[in-house]
């Protein structure tokens, strides 16, 4: 009886350890921690392109949709359409800012076109001058 009693006692602190891992290493608490710390991340499945992805980056949370076309030699992700989860929450935020975003998402998928919806896509539109 009391070997029953330590086999249940080990599974359950397997059981704890397991989940605890689980949980800190889901990439969907790293976004929101990342999100209340102002701090970029990049929350994609590069695998499935019908999922939409998410970027946090100074407080703002942004959405991200792929679309699959054609390239030369291969079907890779030739367009992305971008837009802020919160109008209000792009306080502050400057043209370099959407740049560095922009940036980011070229590394992973380099042959894509970035368009942004609105308000950014205005904002974007005046190009500052960068004497």
């Amino acid at each position: 009886m009391l070997w029953i009693f330590r086999l249940l006692l080990f599974a359950a602190i397997i059981f704890l350890l397991y989940s605890t891992v689980r949980y800190l290493v889901n990439p969907k608490r790293k976004l929101e921690l990342a999100h209340e710390q102002k701090r970029f991340y990049f929350h994609d499945d590069t695998e499935n392109v019908r999922k939409n992805f998410h970027i946090t980056y100074k407080g703002v949370l942004f959405e991200g949709e792929k679309y699959l076309g054609t390239t030369e030699y291969a079907f890779e992700v030739v367009s992305i359409h971008l837009w802020p989860k919160s109008n209000n929450a792009l306080k502050g935020l400057a043209y370099e800012d959407f740049i560095f975003i922009e940036d980011q998402i070229l590394e992973v998928y380099p042959n894509a076109e970035i368009n942004w919806k609105s308000p950014v896509k205005e904002f974007m539109n005046k190009k500052p001058d960068m004497d």
